[in-house]
C-alpha cells in the first residue's frame, strides 16, 4: 500500500492520539479497580452488590432498577410456588 507523505502523518496522529486515549482509559478502569478495592474492605460490601450501586449511581436510574428487582420477585415467586391441586 502506497501513502502520501500526508497520509501517514494523518495516519499516525490518529494513532498517538488512539494510543493516548487507550492509556487514559487503563488509568481509569486501575483507579476504579482500585476504589472498589477500598470500599470493599472498608465497608464489607460484596463485590456484585457493590458494582451494581456503582453502575446505578452513575446511570441515575433507581427507579427502573426498583422495577426490575421488583418484577423478578414476582416472576420467581410465580415460577418456585408450589403448585395448588384445584
Amino acid at each position: 500500500m502506497k501513502m502520501t507523505p500526508a497520509e501517514k502523518q494523518k495516519l499516525l496522529t490518529a494513532l498517538k492520539e488512539i494510543s493516548a486515549s487507550m492509556t487514559r482509559q487503563e488509568a481509569e478502569r486501575d483507579l476504579i479497580k482500585s476504589m472498589k478495592k477500598e470500599l470493599r474492605e472498608e465497608f464489607e460490601f460484596k463485590t456484585k452488590v457493590l458494582n451494581r450501586l456503582a453502575k446505578t449511581f452513575h446511570k441515575q436510574n433507581f427507579g427502573e432498577e426498583k422495577e426490575i428487582h421488583k418484577e423478578f420477585e414476582e416472576l420467581y415467586e410465580v415460577l418456585t410456588a408450589p403448585a395448588v391441586a384445584a
